[in-house]
């Protein structure tokens, strides 16, 4: 059987962008399966959260924001490091640029590789890519919590780290007034994980407890359509860890009888298939996933670096 298109190189439709005013201030632009940005206005700013992979397409984000704020970005919250959510920081203009201290030190450690990775996974994402000037720098890090006081009668914006997850230095935003939770890509609602660069364990349990314990009543995922009500809400989490779950019983099956990682990768293929195969970027993503998930029951603790020849490499072994 022939390979299957690396990726998402053959994903090249555009997508439906659905911008939703979630709340007074706040809101949400989805996309199909595409990585979701938000914003939400202070009394006389913005905070933006998520920044998209080049200026250019951030540029459109803003050409909508702006129909409804003319307010300047004061500060743009990263949840975390990778490159289709980062490199167009520079069209926000944010006088502070917010993220987890993990997340500065995942930029100097592999963002270079991370942003020929992800451009050549997801060309479609990179529009515009020339206009990126650099890597993007937090310029402002924290390690649990920060409040950031939205001015007059808007209340807070409390941004929070949770524990390792999708990466190192995954964080949430939210606004207890309105009980409206920015979760970044800790969950997706009906979009499949991407945890290549994850700790499976640590994220299925301690740290989307912790999310839960919010107590959202609307969620905005890394990708797929707004969760509203505690319904759906526990219903986004909850599908978010049983595919950890799966993934974790499988490989750790295969591993437990001396399989191989192809093995893994089809166990855990057949597993998730049903349910979760009709969702954006499943197959996409599926290979990196095993891959990391083996390592780390490996006793591999920390992701090793992707690289777009080591891309290749893992899906010609797993896809074919």
């Amino acid at each position: 059987m022939a390979a299957k298109p690396f990726a998402s190189s053959t994903d090249l439709s555009a997508k439906q962008q659905t911008l939703e005013v979630l709340a007074d201030g706040v809101y949400a632009l989805t996309a199909e399966g595409d990585p979701n940005i938000g914003a939400v206005e202070g009394e006389d700013f913005v905070v933006c959260f998520e920044a998209l992979a080049t200026p250019v397409a951030a540029q459109k984000w803003l050409g909508r924001l702006r129909e409804h704020t003319d307010k300047p970005v004061r500060y743009l919250v990263l949840s975390h490091y990778h490159a289709v959510r980062v490199l167009g920081a520079s069209a926000f203009d944010a006088e502070v640029i917010v993220a987890h201290e993990n997340t500065r030190a995942l930029v100097a450690e592999r963002g270079k590789e991370d942003w020929a990775s992800e451009f050549a996974r997801m060309p479609r994402l990179a529009e515009g890519a020339d206009s990126v000037p650099g890597l993007t720098w937090p310029t402002l890090t924290f390690s649990d919590r920060m409040t950031i006081d939205l001015g007059g009668d808007r209340g807070d914006l409390v941004l929070q780290y949770c524990g390792r997850g999708h990466t190192e230095g995954d964080i949430v935003a939210w606004l207890p007034r309105h009980r409206i939770l920015f979760a970044g890509d800790l969950v997706e609602a009906e979009a499949a994980l991407y945890t290549g660069d994850a700790f499976h364990r640590d994220w299925s349990t301690t740290t989307l407890d912790r999310v839960a314990a919010i107590g959202a009543d609307t969620l905005i995922g890394g990708r797929g359509g707004v969760s509203r009500g505690a319904a759906a809400v526990g219903s986004a989490i909850d599908q978010t860890r049983y595919f950890l779950q799966v993934m974790i019983r499988e490989v750790g099956g295969v591993q437990e009888r001396g399989g191989s990682l192809k093995e893994a990768f089809e166990r855990t293929h057949a597993a998730l298939v049903d349910q979760y195969g009709h969702w954006p970027i499943f197959e996409h993503c599926l290979p990196f996933d095993v891959s990391r998930l083996w390592d780390e029951l490996s006793g591999v603790e920390r992701p090793i670096i992707w690289t777009a020849e080591r891309d290749r490499e893992v899906w010609e072994q797993l896809q074919s």
